[in-house]
């Protein structure tokens, strides 16, 4: 297995420059200034079928196409460092052991798309991350990396480290957007979408930090290379941030497609304990979960869509058959009407409901209705807001009752 993301994750001194280019670090973006036009490396990230590694999944090289070229303001940059969806793990260690292969990500897709300012949002509780990520950019500079004239052309880029406040609506591209503002962090009505009015309403790209990292070897070693990785449509490696009930948890890079059975079983050495599998997230706490009967599933973003759950953040969590699925239903209702930002009646009230009844039927005190009521509640909390934190809780929730349904009706027996 080839990695590509992770492969410096091991060495000594990792996230230091001259470690970086020991490895041929920087040579993709040289390539990019001296011998590439932006429109050739957009075409290139596009044939190499690289989709964003955020969670939707969206053709990187197609967002990168959407901002026109010609523009009367200035166009940004934004990297979503925010990593906030619960079972979520796997950029903290690019941004902590190789921050260098994110900013060259970075300044290829910068010029691509003729943007000479990026910000990199990384949530607040990612102290190291931000200082390895700020000294990384300080040794850039100091090497005449960043700023102007780089690698002796006329290309100026400058990057800019940001901490948010640990707000989970800010890894939506919008509350992002708005957050590095300065304003709270509530997400836009779209139209216009950020490659047209993003960032001080300039045209804006936001990419996930995984992403990124994919360009420096995209560019080296070409789109052809990196397509005949993972599936049909579901090109190269992806990282797989695996927690639970577990006996390896931990963050794999593994090629796009690998069922969920291969994953749990033979590279994180099984359920821990040797217990029986009960279930399993595949993208991040908003995924809807899947049974045991569907290990067979491969993880990549199509088959998981085809299945009714999706890849998502590339969160695995693993749960056991000790574990109650309404608990764990109600945990995940607690945390979204937490993080819903109020915007939106469906989201604000739906989600504080979901949580009010999954708590209520969990502490014994809720009727067998209250189950379709959950149900009912969550078919008009879909599709019907600003963004999608209002579905992130309505899909799983859905889920946990469709496909659990027996747990909740056992503590609702006698009501």
């Amino acid at each position: 297995m080839q990695l590509i993301v992770s492969k410096n994750f091991n060495k000594t001194d990792s996230h230091k420059i001259d470690t970086y280019i020991a490895g041929g670090g920087y040579e993709a973006v040289k390539k990019c200034l001296t011998s590439m036009t932006p429109a050739s490396v957009i075409e290139e990230v596009k044939n190499s079928g690289l989709r964003g590694r955020g969670g939707a999944g969206f053709p990187a090289g197609m967002k990168w196409s959407f901002v026109p070229k010609e523009s009367s303001k200035p166009k940004y940059l934004a990297v979503n460092a925010d990593e906030g969806e619960p079972g979520t793990f796997k950029d903290r260690l690019i941004l902590e052991r190789d921050p260098h292969l994110l900013l060259e990500g970075i300044m290829i897709a910068c010029y691509a798309v003729g943007i000479n300012a990026a910000y990199i949002y990384i949530r607040g509780e990612y102290k190291k991350a931000f200082d390895a990520v700020n000294a990384a950019i300080k040794e850039c500079y100091g090497r005449g990396f960043l700023g102007g004239n780089i690698f002796a052309t006329n290309y100026k880029l400058d990057i800019y480290p940001h901490s948010g406040a640990g707000a989970y609506i800010c890894g939506e591209e919008t509350g992002l957007i708005e957050s590095l503002e300065g304003r709270r962090g509530q997400p836009r009505l779209k139209p216009p979408f950020p490659a047209v009015a993003g960032l001080f309403m300039g045209p804006t790209v936001v990419n996930n930090v995984e992403t990124l990292a994919f360009v420096p070897d995209i560019i080296s070693k070409g789109a052809a290379w990196f397509a005949a990785i993972g599936t049909p449509k579901n090109s190269g490696t992806r990282l797989f941030g695996v927690s639970g009930d577990v006996e390896k948890p931990g963050v794999y890079e593994l090629e796009l497609g690998i069922s969920a059975k291969k994953l749990i079983y033979e590279i994180c050495g099984g359920v821990k304990d040797g217990a029986k599998l009960k279930g399993f997230i595949p993208g991040g706490l908003s995924a809807p979960i899947m049974t045991a009967a569907e290990i067979d599933t491969p993880l990549d973003f199509d088959s998981l869509a085809k299945a009714g759950s999706m890849a998502g953040s590339g969160g695995v969590i693993v749960i056991n058959e000790t574990r109650s699925i309404p608990k764990i239903a109600a945990r995940t209702a607690d945390f979204y009407a937490h993080e819903s930002c109020g915007q939106c009646s469906q989201c604000r009230e739906g989600t504080r409901w979901v949580s009010q009844l999954f708590n209520k039927i969990l502490n014994g005190g809720g009727r067998k209705k209250d189950i379709d009521l959950i149900l009912d509640i969550c078919s008009n909390m879909t599709g019907q807001t600003i963004c999608v934190l209002s579905d992130a809780c309505a899909m799983p929730s859905t889920a946990f009752i469709n496909k659990y349904r027996n747990e909740f009706e056992a503590l609702v027996a006698n009501n």
